[in-house]
This record gives C-alpha cells, structure tokens and sequence, in this order.
C-alpha cells in the first residue's frame, strides 16, 4: 500500500488532489472530536474542479475586488473550505490553525466566519443563508459591473449548497428572486447526497429539486458529483448561460469511509481512529495525519498561483482607468464626507421650516438628498415601497433600486450579500413588525459587521387600523438585546437626519431605522454637533438640578414635550430627554451617561413598545408609560387612549412618585 501511495503522490491527479481535502478534513474533525467530516468528504471532488479549473482567485492578493467569490452555504461543512483555503496557500490559513480547528481564537471556527483575508466570503451556518446571502453577492456584481464596465467587473458566484439549504425557506425566498432578475453569474453546486442528520432526506424531503429551479427560471443540470469531467462540463456550460444556474451533484456524504459513507453517522461526528484508518487504506491515502506530501501540496499551490497574473493585469487596467479614483472610493466604502454635508444641510433646511411629518417621510426626503449624490447606495423595499419611503424622484443610475417583492428575508439577506461584496451601501425597507422576518439575516449583519440600512417603518400601535398583527410591541427591546447592532427611534425630521448620518458612516455596524407612520412635530434644532450620536440627549431643560427627568423616543417625545411643558408652567426642575438610540446611550460616553441617569430626579420613560431595557436606563421602581400586551385595531387616537399612552398618564405617574 505504501508504495501504491508513493506512485499515486509523485504524479497526483485531481483524485489525489481532493482526497487531500479528504485527509485533512478527517484529521481536523477527529483531533477536534467535533465536526462534520461527510460533506467535505462527499464534494472534495467538486470542490477540486472548481478550485483548480475555474474559481479565479489570488490567495496572495485575497482581496481582489475582481475576484470570483465562492460562499459554502452548508457551513457545517467548513473543513472543506479550510482545507482548500490552505491548500492554495492562503497566509491565514496555516497548517497549525488546521490543526486548530473549531479551538478559541482559531481562524478556522466550526462554522465559517467571515475573513476575507483568509478566503471566507461569509459567515454562513445558519443553512439557507448562505444561498441567499450569495444572491446579494451576484447582484452587487451586476450593479457594479453596469457602474464601471466589464473591465473592472468581471466575476462569478460560486456556491455549494446541501439538502438542508434546499428545505430552508430563504433559499425559495432568494432563488426565485434570482431566476427573476436573471442573475446569470450566480452558478450553485447542490450536494445531492441523500442524507440529513435524522437519516434518508426522504423521511422529511422528496421535492423534486430541478423542476423547482427551472419553475425559477434556472437553467439545471444533474451529474455524478465524483466524476470529475462531468463536474467540469457542466460549469463550463453553466457559464454560458443567461440565468442563473443549478448543477445537482449526486454525491455519497463521507466518501471513502467503508462503514458510514451514505449514512446519517458521517454528518456530524468524527469517524474514530479505526475507521480514518479505514478510510486512508480504502482510498490509497498512506500518509500520516495533517501529512500532505510535497508534491500533492505543490499541485494545489499551482492552483493557488494560476491567477495570479490575472489579477496583475487587473490592477494595471484599474491603474490606468479613468474611473480609478471613483472606483477605490467606491470599494473603500468611506462615503463620510459626502453623507455628512449632506445632513448638515439638511438640518439646516428642517431646523428653519419645522415641518410636521411622519419619520418615514422625514426619511424619504433624507434619502431624496443623499441618493443622487451618493451611487453606492442602493435601495428597496419588499413590497411596501411607497409605505416605506424608499425609493426616491432622483438616482444617480437606474441601479440604484430593488424591487424585492414580498420577501423580508431574501432581501436581509441579499443586503448582507451586497455589503460583503463591497462598492455598495445598500439599505431596504418593510414594515417594523417583519423584522421577525428578517431577524436572522440581521443577526448575520451584526455578527458579521457589516454596513446594512434596515428601513423599518410603522414602528408601533401608531400605525392604527391594521391592528395587533401589524402592530410591534416587543420587537424593539428584541432588536436592541441584539449585540453590535444599533436601533434607531429618532423623534423628528432633525434626529431622523442624524440617525441616517450614523447609520451610513458606522462601517461595522448594521441599522434599524424605526419609523413612524403618523405625523410628528419637529421639536429638534439645527445644531452644528450630531446629538443622536450621544444615544440620549438633553432636549429641553428647565433649572439646575432636576426633579424629574422625562426620557422618550421616536413619536412618543411629543407626548413627553407635552408633559415636560405643564411641569415647567407649575415650577417644577424637569428635563426632557430624547432617547434616539438606547445601544449607543447605554454603550457611550460615561460621563453622559452619569449626568442623565445617575441623579435622584423622579425618572419616567415613555415608549409605545414594553418595558424591557428601559430599567437599565429608569430604574426598576420608576413608571414606564408603555405596552404590557398587543395592540388593537382602531384610530391611532383611540389606540393611545385605549393604552394609556398619553400626556395625562406622564404627568399622573410623576405626580404620585413626587407625593
């Protein structure tokens, strides 16, 4: 055996190539005792086609904005990613943070994260999203290949999809999203293997998956996922199509282990010492563990060094275009200066009229300033565009808006697809009430740090007759319980301008943008300094040491100014204070902090949401003036009556505290 190794490993072929895949695979998820060594076992055959004969990529230049980008969907899956991502000769990728897999701090976590230093485009896991998350990828493609020409923009989405990604809903959310706007870029690999953890897919799937994508509008193909010169014939032909395209691969989960290939035991759990030996003898493997011989590591290194020219020649031509400078602006996502004179301007325009409006409308005048002058922002909605005020009279280009459809998390998704890709800022709109929808997509957006805009309006029983179903009540305390991700409740047209400035200048962060239906009145004034950015602020102010402090967001300030202004006719030390974004008061500045909470003034907090957070802010034995339950349907009037959100219950609640 030892010799048959020696001859197959001094003139490896493809096979030799992907049972390195195979090896290191095992031995990670072994030395681990922890992982999922089926998946990678089963498409290491696919993964080398692609890796060796079409991926165009650069582990030395891993950032290559040109670059194709590949998305492992099935994320349990990730030793194949590491595997290749080592292979090719990524410097992140070591041989020792192979060895590391799924330990603290190593790169190569049980799940991919996203590192594009190291090769991972996305942080995927959560199955589906991946998928979906590479629809965005596609289209951000689409968009700045129509920005700056086929010259600069030139490149494919690869994915690698399995059953689980197939029975998910977002992936039907984002496939036919994709089939409808023809995404001919986007090539998926499906791991057909047959096998979910609870046993045969039959038990719970019999979809007939290729009708389903060519009801999309797909073009499908169905190969043998271990024949490697079908694999290749049917990407070479996938990229000659005009849509996007599926490529079913039959493939046996742990190929090569003579016991628990084609069986739910290879899914997730190591193969034991016995079998991994098994395994090498079955396939011809006759090296130690993490032992990858020097001519099969040269032979995946080449690959690694096959585009390296390419992407020379890429940045001569980027060198010498005339779009340069826009380009690298583009790619560099610092679109600051422009978004901050905007808003300066803005306020400036608001602070004189006071207009009374709605914060989604404050917001579609917001963005009516910033679009035409900023083409990396790229906007949507799913179906509600002129309730959410996303779309503006005047772009910069046509491909500035995204018609989504009712798809809440498709378009979560293709938002965090785009802002991985880079050159584009996108933000999209639905109703407050579905980001219940969306919340797994937002949680990859803060997870993954990434600069995405969700624009949620109808923010509260404010939005009156359609009732308790379109009604959030808890859905801010939830959001804002969400790490790295900041929810924006802004009280007027000024605080709306602000938040938006936030928003868009903060790289790493994704966005809420809460937003009411109902008209509100401008109670902010131009001021040269950003206040929302304090998360809490002094709106008005009467005496040196107060009694009471009165803290609100979003519509329900108006009610609080109202209190707040029969107080200060009665005498009363009273503060009015805007909370436009409760994770950036709690996570600033200690000395605002200190001055605003940390007195022995009565303290009240009114929002049209419940409790939940605001003790960290009033105490657990001061009023809150809020929702303990659902809303109803009835005029907005009725409604705040009806739950006792009103001027009358402030001032009640602060006059018992004071007795």
């Amino acid at each position: 055996m030892a010799a048959e190794s020696m001859s197959l490993s001094s003139n490896p072929d493809y096979k030799t190539m992907a049972n390195a895949i195979r090896a290191l695979s095992m031995d990670a998820v072994q030395k681990a005792n922890s992982g999922h060594p089926g998946m990678p076992m089963g498409m290491a055959d696919v993964a080398t086609v692609l890796y060796s004969k079409f991926l165009k990529f650069d582990p030395k230049n891993p950032e290559w904005a040109d670059r194709d980008r590949f998305v492992l969907s099935a994320g349990h899956g990730s030793m194949l990613l590491y595997a290749l991502n080592y292979l090719t000769g990524y410097d992140a990728i070591t041989l020792d943070e192979i060895k590391n897999f799924r330990q603290l701090n190593a790169i190569t976590a049980g799940h991919p994260e996203v590192e594009h230093h190291a090769g991972i485009e996305t942080t995927t896991g959560p199955l589906g999203q991946g998928i979906a998350t590479a629809v965005g990828m596609a289209m951000a493609e689409a968009i700045m290949a129509e920005r700056f020409g086929k010259d600069l923009v030139d490149h494919y989405t690869y994915v690698i999809a399995g059953d689980g990604c197939m029975q998910e809903g977002i992936s039907h959310e984002a496939c036919s999203l994709a089939g409808t706007k023809k995404l001919e870029k986007l090539i998926v690999l499906y791991d057909d293997n047959g096998i979910t953890i609870d046993g045969p897919t039959h038990l719970s799937f019999t979809d007939d998956t290729p009708a389903r994508f060519k009801a999309y509008g797909w073009d499908v193909q169905s190969v043998d996922g271990h024949d490697m010169a079908a694999v290749e014939k049917a990407i070479a032909h996938a990229k000659t199509t005009k849509t996007p395209s599926l490529i079913c691969c039959k493939t046996q989960i742990g190929f090569g282990s003579p016991n628990k290939a084609n069986s739910a035991s290879a899914h997730g759990s190591p193969l034991g010492d016995d079998e991994i030996a098994l395994t090498r003898k079955a396939l011809g493997w006759d090296h130690a563990p993490f032992e990858i011989p020097a001519d099969v590591l040269e032979s995946w290194r080449a690959v690694g060094r096959q585009h390296a020219e390419t992407q020379k020649n890429w940045a001569a031509k980027l060198a010498s275009s005339p779009k340069k400078a826009e380009f690298v602006s583009a790619v560099s996502g610092d679109i600051s200066v422009k978004v901050s004179q905007i808003t300066k301007d803005l306020k400036a325009k608001y602070g004189a009229e006071k207009p009374k409006l709605a914060t989604r409308q404050a917001s579609g005048d917001c963005l009516e300033a910033y679009v035409p002058a900023i083409p990396e922002l790229v906007g949507g909605s799913a179906d509600l565009t002129g309730s959410n005020n996303t779309k503006t009279k005047h772009v910069a280009a046509p491909y500035q808006y995204v018609y989504y459809g009712v798809r809440e998390f498709g378009m979560a998704a293709a938002m965090n697809g785009m802002a991985l890709h880079g050159g584009i800022v996108p933000y999209g709109g639905t109703f407050m009430v579905f980001t219940d929808y969306c919340r797994p997509a937002i949680r990859l957006s803060a997870l993954m740090k990434q600069r995405v805009v969700y624009v949620m309006t109808h923010d509260s029983i404010g939005l009156g007759e359609d009732g308790p179903t379109h009604q959030p009540v808890e859905h801010l305390a939830s959001l804002r319980a969400m790490p790295n991700v900041n929810v924006f409740r802004p009280c007027d047209i000024i605080e709306t301008a602000e938040c938006w400035e936030i928003a868009l200048n903060t790289q790493d962060t994704p966005s809420i943008m809460a937003l009411t239906r109902q008209g509100i009145p401008c109670l902010s004034d131009d001021r040269a300094e950003n206040m929302s950015a304090y998360g809490a602020y002094i709106l008005k102010e009467q005496g040196d040491k107060p009694e009471v402090t009165l803290f609100a967001t979003g519509s329900e300030v108006e009610i609080a100014h109202e209190a707040y202004n029969v107080l200060a006719q009665e005498g009363k030390s009273v503060r009015l204070v805007s909370v436009p974004c409760m994770d950036l008061f709690l996570s600033g500045d200690i000395d605002n902090f200190t001055k605003l909470v940390c007195n022995d003034s009565v303290k009240v907090a009114v929002e049209a949401g419940v409790r939940q957070g605001w003790d960290a802010i009033i105490g657990a034995h001061n009023p809150f003036i809020g929702m303990n339950s659902f809303g109803a349907s009835a005029p907005i009037k009725d409604l705040y009556n009806h739950f006792g959100i009103t001027t009358e219950a402030v001032l009640d609640a602060v006059r018992k505290k004071l007795k």
